[in-house]
């Protein structure tokens, strides 16, 4: 198992937003809730404290640190999809509750932020024809949840 786990900040939401991921994506799991022993900043004693979650495979932590933290772009999760149908579901799904953005970001309801991407493309970016890889690059830039087969249609001209 790895090392390094993200922690994601949670004024109170943690096992909510942790329940809520886990749900998304086989290979999931909520693997541990410590409670507050103590009452402290982050809640009343035997509040939940840390939630300990594996998310398709990868482990995090998600904390209730009591205070109310905005998450930025300068930090995102990106999801790696073998499919269309794996982009819409994720996308649907993450959305819901959030705030669309541009070339397959959003931002969940929680405020984190999520690049939700299909395997294809880095192929299709580093093509070393630069003019197919610049057609692809030009549409990915129009869309707003990515589309594989419009990126196939620009990489083919």
């Amino acid at each position: 198992m790895s090392k390094i786990a993200p922690c994601l900040w949670f004024e109170r939401g943690a096992e909510e937003a942790a329940k809520f991921y886990v749900s998304l994506f086989p290979d999931s799991r909520i693997d541990h809730v410590q409670k507050n022993i103590v009452d402290t900043p982050a809640g009343k004693a035997d509040s939940v404290l840390v939630v300990d979650f594996t998310l398709a495979g990868q482990r995090f932590m998600a904390l209730n640190g009591g205070m109310r933290f905005e998450y930025t772009h300068a930090i995102s999760l990106e999801v790696d999809c073998t499919d269309q149908a794996e982009v819409d579901r994720l996308w649907d799904g993450l959305a819901d509750g959030g705030a669309i953005e541009q070339c397959g970001w959003l931002k969940d309801r929680y405020g984190v932020s999520w690049q939700i991407v299909p395997t294809v493309l880095g192929k299709l970016l580093s093509d070393p024809d630069p003019v197919r890889a610049a057609r692809v690059m030009q549409a990915m830039m129009q869309m707003v949840k990515l589309d594989i087969a419009g990126l196939q249609a620009a990489y083919q001209g």
